[in-house]
């Protein structure tokens, strides 16, 4: 089957970083589905392994955690699918990733495609829609409510980064089914339009100072921060625009913080990293394909929409390099998607 990868970690201006190569086509067994895969979305999850994961001596590894595809087979221990079921999902960071024609899957960490996305539309969301729904009630513990409820909450929510994939869905979920307040930050015009769009009650700009920005909108303090990116700069920030007993969530890696200053307001600091799950088999691995199918239940009844912002093509080593060099200038909005091989 038709795989891309690498050998090595490389600049992706290196022609050799992700390389086309047959490889071949695996089995299912137990729990795993096997998936003809149909359209893949690029996170930076993808530049950052390429970069500074590389492969065992000898070995070409395929990376990739977004896909939509067809169940083709199942392993003898599967009950929630069978072939012929479209599905989505992010993977197994431990495993072959979604960056060829076919893959082995834990059904527990797979849901139903939403029925009104194009394969190309649904394969932007599994990693960024599980990564945003735990920060969202795993993390941060705001409360849910049905997407008919409009009832508003006390809850303020602060997301930095709002424009990118995981801020794309993270915004909309949260007003599709909390009664929270949502400040999203942006600093261009452009990707301060495109949280507007997905229902943003306020915009900031994260490239000025943050607590005046905040106090200035007259709504209270925060009591919640999703942060999505350069938390090491914001964290000062955060401290301070927060109520006593706020949270913090993260998903990035600052290389150092002073958890000191949270002792005051007694803050609380969590760590999403949505492979934990199926990187150390957790007893409740089933909540990822629960959420999935969440997901793809309020994108078919019209409360959330896909968060594709660039389609670059076929699925192949050329595309896929653009992909990762967009990634890494970090001015991408929404998720970049490629389809077909």
């Amino acid at each position: 089957m038709k795989a891309i990868g690498y050998t090595q970690s490389l600049p992706v201006t290196n022609v050799e970083s992700l390389i086309d190569f047959e490889m071949p086509q695996p089995t299912a067994t137990g729990r795993d589905l096997l998936v003809k895969v149909k359209a893949i979305a690029v996170n930076p999850a993808d530049w950052k392994v390429r970069l500074y994961m590389p492969p065992a001596e000898g070995e070409t590894k395929v990376i990739g955690w977004d896909a939509v595809g067809e169940v083709i087979a199942t392993g003898d221990e599967v009950t929630n699918f069978k072939a012929g079921d479209i599905v989505y999902y992010a993977g197994d960071i431990t495993r072959p990733g979604s960056n060829a024609e076919f893959q082995l899957v834990d059904e527990r960490i797979v849901g139903n495609k939403p029925k009104s996305l194009s394969d190309a539309e649904a394969a932007a969301l599994p990693l960024t829609a599980i990564t945003a729904y735990e920060i969202l009630f795993e993390h941060l513990q705001i409360a849910k409510q049905s997407p008919d409820t409009k009832t508003k909450s006390d809850e303020v929510i602060l997301v930095t980064g709002a424009a990118g994939g995981v801020g794309s869905i993270l915004v909309q979920l949260a007003k599709a089914i909390t009664g929270a307040t949502v400040i999203g930050t942006a600093s261009r015009e452009s990707s301060a339009e495109w949280v507007k769009n997905l229902g943003a009650d306020y915009i900031v700009d994260h490239t000025k100072p943050l607590t005046a920005q905040i106090e200035a909108l007259g709504i209270g303090a925060v009591t919640h921060v999703a942060s999505l990116n350069s938390t090491d700069s914001y964290f000062e920030s955060y401290t301070e625009v927060l109520a006593p007993f706020g949270k913090i969530a993260m998903i990035d890696d600052p290389e150092s913080l002073d958890i000191t200053k949270l002792k005051m307001k007694s803050l609380s600091l969590h760590w999403e990293f949505m492979f934990a799950r199926s990187m150390f088999n957790a007893a409740d691995m089933i909540e990822q394909s629960r959420l999935l199918n969440h997901v793809a239940d309020l994108i078919d009844q019209g409360h959330i929409k896909t968060t594709l912002g660039q389609h670059m093509g076929t699925i192949n080593a050329e595309n896929l390099r653009a992909a990762h060099a967009s990634l890494e200038e970090g001015r991408a909005i929404g998720k970049i998607v490629l389809e077909g091989f």
